[in-house]
């Protein structure tokens, strides 16, 4: 049915390239496998620039590769390798980039902020400072810091022994807490058991089955009972020019934009207060009475980038600063990813007609009728070989996730 569509759609739709922009750039965008990449190669590609979109060797056969977006496509290093900037480099001299925006995954984050002293002088980079990332990436630093600025965030604190949680004092506290990995776990992420545990021994039993060392360490953090809300900012010299925000959960795979101006004015002084300029995205949880408390920053791109798909403007605000932030517009419709939608539908079946519901108000992140090879190669090449790789080498696998063009493994990237 997908070749049937893919090629429908190749027949019948005879994209026209866009006339090159008036101050051409060519821009770089890593993390090639995930859409929220190719949602920006397409907005680039829509103004007139042209892209580059580069993506490690495990994930060559991306289906984003063959975009009509994408004017050229490198494999580089792993972002952890020694040689990963200087590969961006060479890169960036091939092609004659203006500008890098990388699109990370969490252990890249870090990586492609330290690449820009390497490419200083060659092209910019729209990323936040490597320090930055660091302690933006720290569950912990960033609630220390965060409360520095006087900005609400729950109560927190750092374990390096599940010892420490035996010990610490629940009594007298207003709400339960919940254990949380600083490092990018993508597995322990969606366990939000609240604590403490009716016993001490169903306590220190569930605390035996966390990697909790001074090595690996996490935090203790007040739980916030209200509703998630995740944003995405981009941010120059602490002014933030894209902003979208959207209701979120553990596990997001669909984004619609909504209005939280006490959110909003928690991000923009957060990010005026430090002066950022690169990619921010944080994770709320607002009580009943509107108050946000912000639980994690995300110094990297959001996936809910793909709620403009259809805004004419996202590239200008990437590239030139702006006094008020560019905004999904009020006529585009909530994203989301066919394949999720129907695992839900078949795995659920009684939620079948809102999935439906889902699919028939919302615009699918991935399938474009003027840019349909991504979508059938995603699907058809990219998943099923990353599946046979892991059946092959007999690797642990906890679920697909299509949104970022990858199986997602414990100690995954």
């Amino acid at each position: 049915m997908d070749l049937a569509v893919t090629a429908a759609a190749l027949v019948s739709t005879r994209a026209a390239r866009p006339a090159p922009a008036a101050d051409r750039k060519t821009v770089l965008i890593s993390g090639g496998k995930m859409t929220k990449a190719l949602q920006l190669a397409r907005s680039f590609h829509a103004a007139g620039h042209r892209v580059v979109l580069v993506e490690k060797d495990t994930y060559r056969f991306t289906g984003h590769r063959f975009s009509r977006a994408v004017d050229a496509f490198h494999v580089v290093p792993d972002p952890r390798d020694p040689g990963y900037a200087d590969a961006l480099l060479r890169i960036v001299q091939a092609e004659g980039v203006d500008l890098y925006v990388p699109v990370c995954s969490p252990v890249a984050s870090e990586f492609d902020a330290a690449s820009a002293e390497v490419l200083a002088g060659h092209c910019e980079v729209l990323s936040l400072e490597p320090e930055m990332v660091r302690t933006l990436d720290d569950k912990h630093r960033f609630t220390e810091l965060a409360a520095s600025l006087g900005l609400s965030v729950p109560d927190t604190h750092l374990v390096t022994d599940p010892q420490q949680v035996l010990d610490f004092d629940f009594s007298g506290r207003p709400r339960p807490y919940v254990l949380k990995s600083i490092a990018y776990d993508p597995v322990h992420r969606l366990d939000l058991t609240q604590l403490p545990l009716p016993t001490r021994a169903a306590t220190r039993a569930f605390l035996a089955g966390k990697p909790i060392s001074a090595d690996n360490p996490w935090i203790l953090q007040e739980f916030v009972a209200g509703a998630e809300v995740c944003t995405h900012s981009t941010a120059r010299d602490g002014v933030v020019t894209v902003w979208c925000c959207c209701p979120s959960s553990a596990f997001q795979v669909n984004y619609a934009q909504v209005d939280r101006p006490r959110i909003r004015e928690w991000v923009t002084t957060f990010v005026r207060e430090l002066g950022l300029s690169g990619q921010v995205s944080f994770d709320f949880l607002e009580e009943a009475d509107g108050t946000p408390f912000a639980i994690e920053c995300n110094p990297r791109t959001h996936s809910a980038i793909t709620m403009f798909y259809d805004h004419p403007g996202l590239a200008d605000a990437y590239l030139e600063p702006r006094d008020t932030p560019l905004e999904p517009l009020p006529t585009s419709r909530p994203t989301y990813w066919s394949y999720h939608e129907l695992w839900r539908a078949l795995s659920s079946p009684r939620t079948a007609a809102e999935r439906w519901r889902v699919v028939r108000e919302g615009k699918d992140a991935v399938f474009d009728r003027a840019d349909p090879l991504p979508h059938l190669v995603l699907h058809h090449v990219q998943i099923p070989l990353l599946l046979w790789k892991n059946l092959l080498t007999g690797g642990a696998w906890n679920r697909i996730d299509f949104n970022i063009g990858k199986l997602v493994m414990p100690a995954g990237d």
